[in-house]
């Protein structure tokens, strides 16, 4: 999905981004230039959000549901201490085949765990294992987003955060039609109702939902 703001605009927030790394770019054209739906990639900017919240949040363990082709993972790796650890899990074997041959080259490699499979019994075995992350990334499937956030936010420690990815989806939120655009309008009506978190609407690229988890 594409920024809601005018493309001179978005040209002009990527030039004044910190410079793309290598291996971040490398993977960015690899993307557009070998997989199906690229528009899904986490792009510069976005990416260095993503960082920042690692970094700004001290997080040492990090969730990602929905890793295509990493260029997210990769991202808040690079935030990661040098003992942090990301889980990341995808259904696609193809794009995963992708991530993982990036992360084996990265210098973050070894902080990424990719988990292959459906993400709800990820998370649930994550779950039966007592797993606790500082900071999850949801970016999948939009209609399984209340599912994986019902799952996700047991996971999370106290004051720990959840960001969300498309949660404007193009400005389809406010006419919904499709059953992405309704898992999305249901997806942030969940999270605004939800007493467990404080949350706020960014406008950032296609819209980042982002949630501290309150404490009990």
């Amino acid at each position: 999905m594409q920024p809601l703001i005018d493309p001179r605009l978005d040209a002009y927030i990527t030039e004044h981004a910190p410079r793309e790394p290598e291996i971040l770019d490398r993977l960015r054209q690899e993307t557009f230039a070998t997989l199906e739906g690229p528009e899904m990639q986490v792009g510069p900017v976005e990416g260095t959000f993503l960082k920042l919240m690692v970094q700004i949040s001290g997080a040492r363990r990090v969730l990602e549901i929905g890793t295509y082709s990493g260029y997210s993972a990769l991202a808040m790796a690079s935030g990661l201490p040098e003992d942090g650890h990301l889980v990341t899990c995808d259904v696609d074997p193809v794009a995963a085949a992708v991530a993982q041959r990036h992360f084996s080259s990265s210098p973050w490699g070894d902080r990424i765990e990719l988990r292959l499979g459906p993400a709800i019994e990820t998370l649930r075995a994550l779950a039966a294992a007592s797993a606790c992350f500082d900071l999850a990334f949801i970016d999948a499937d939009k209609e399984g987003y209340v599912g994986y956030w019902e799952a996700v936010v047991p996971l999370i420690r106290e004051g720990g955060l959840i960001l969300a990815d498309n949660t404007l989806w193009s400005g389809a939120v406010l006419d919904p039609k499709e059953p992405s655009d309704h898992g999305i309008v249901a997806f942030n009506a969940r999270v605004r109702s939800d007493p467990r978190v404080e949350q706020v609407l960014l406008s950032v690229r296609d819209g980042i939902m982002l949630c501290r988890k309150l404490p009990e």
